[in-house]
């Protein structure tokens, strides 16, 4: 069965936003070696998992960056080219390219993209998507971007769990831009 990852940057006091949406506290100065964590993390990615929400900005972003010359690379084009699954319940059709729809049960949803043929499973988002998997127990691993902020308040991805999950540290990597990321799978208990 294909793993489904979560890559997400969040504050030290567990917030993916500001109470308004705000992403102005984000780190975005990134050093070689955080560049090459991304990089080894999404190779073995051949699906991306988002919310319409989160996909609304996400994928004309990263079209507009593959199209221009001057921000063009391969990254970018990883991002671009690699297909994906919009979780929606208000749209009918798909207006981007290599994008899928998925209007039914999440659960269902998940597990069935985790049954086919392939390999991994990236979600980045958005807050409520991201809380419905980890709600649901779909993330088999979690990759935390933790930055050096502290918001008070904002949008958690883990407030809406019904019971305790317990995870596995597997490992953490700080870089000099200021991030630390907190790799983490679900505990397998006895």
């Amino acid at each position: 069965m294909r793993k489904l990852k979560l890559q997400v940057q969040m504050t030290v006091d567990g917030f993916i936003a500001g109470p308004n949406g705000e992403m102005d506290w984000m780190v975005w100065n990134w050093d070689e070696s955080l560049n090459s964590y991304v990089h080894a993390l999404t190779k073995p990615v051949d699906t991306i998992v988002l919310g319409r929400k989160l996909a609304e900005g996400f994928i004309p972003t990263w079209t507009s960056t593959l199209e221009n010359p001057e921000t063009a690379d391969e990254f970018a084009r990883k991002m671009v080219e690699t297909p994906k699954v919009v979780f929606t319940k208000t749209l009918d059709k798909s207006e981007w390219a290599a994008t899928e729809l998925a209007t039914g049960d999440l659960v269902e949803e998940i597990t069935k993209i985790k049954a086919q043929e392939g390999r991994d499973i990236i979600a980045y988002g958005g807050g409520t998507f991201v809380s419905s998997l980890i709600k649901a127990g779909l993330i088999d691993e979690f990759h935390l971007f933790v930055n050096p902020v502290a918001l008070g308040q904002g949008m958690p991805i883990f407030k809406d769990l019904e019971q305790r999950q317990n995870l596995t540290l597997v490992k953490t990597q700080q870089f000099e831009c200021g991030i630390t990321v907190l790799n983490y799978v679900p505990r397998q208990e006895a």
